[in-house]
């Protein structure tokens, strides 16, 4: 496993943080109150060791295949259904979406190979990622994946309550490989896919999904 390259500003300054804050507690509290220090030192490593496995890159056996779609993102499986989409489509398609929550790795990969033909970045809201608006109305940034001979995929990241941070790492015209790194959201969200209308989709509601190595549908 891996940290990564995200996290280092995140970490280095909680680090910063919990060393003061045992420092202080040390100074004040360990004299006559060392258990009470004790509790707070135990909760304020079990934070920092929290916020370092948001950064986390496990190693995997990635999954790969021109007719296979690989989930872009660990989490679970909120939504299959057809949905309009006025952003780039201008028609129906197939959206599955994925909740990433707090525990999940926060890495987002490109779910097949191809050309970046759209980049786009929207300001927006903060609802929380399970509401149905958060598609629409959230900060997000939106791509869309021309496979030759297959057809073209948008890849949605949303942020949500308190993903306050979308990192791309996509540009305009890039042939781009399945399951390299497409992004980063810092502490959870969702990322949907607008597929053609059609698609097999290989997964269930409410399903866990694994980054990289469950395949979410099939050209």
């Amino acid at each position: 496993m891996t940290i990564h390259k995200e996290g280092t500003a995140s970490i280095v300054l909680a680090a910063i943080i919990v060393a003061v804050a045992s420092l202080i507690a040390n100074y004040f509290l360990m004299p006559v109150y060392g258990w009470i220090y004790l509790i707070i030192l135990l909760i304020l490593i079990i934070l920092f060791l929290f916020i370092v496995s948001f950064f986390r890159i496990p190693e995997r056996n990635m999954t790969f295949g021109d007719n296979k779609i690989i989930a872009p993102a660990d989490g679970k499986v909120v939504v299959i259904e057809e949905a309009e989409d006025p952003e780039y489509f201008k028609g129906k398609r197939l959206q599955v979406s994925i909740f990433m929550s707090p525990a999940n790795v926060h890495v987002n990969r490109y779910p097949v190979s191809g050309e970046i033909v759209y980049n786009q970045y929207h300001k927006g809201k903060y609802l929380a990622a399970w509401h149905p608006k958060s598609s629409t109305d959230n900060e997000r940034h939106s791509i869309v994946i021309n496979q030759p001979g297959k057809g073209e995929i948008l890849v949605k990241q949303i942020a949500g309550a308190l993903a306050r941070r979308i990192c791309n790492y996509a540009k305009t015209g890039e042939k781009v490989k399945q399951n390299d790194e497409l992004g980063f959201i810092k502490f959870g969200s969702r990322v949907d896919l607008l597929l053609p209308l059609g698609t097999k989709v290989n997964v269930e509601l409410n399903q866990a999904v694994l980054g990289g190595v469950t395949v979410l549908a099939t050209w």
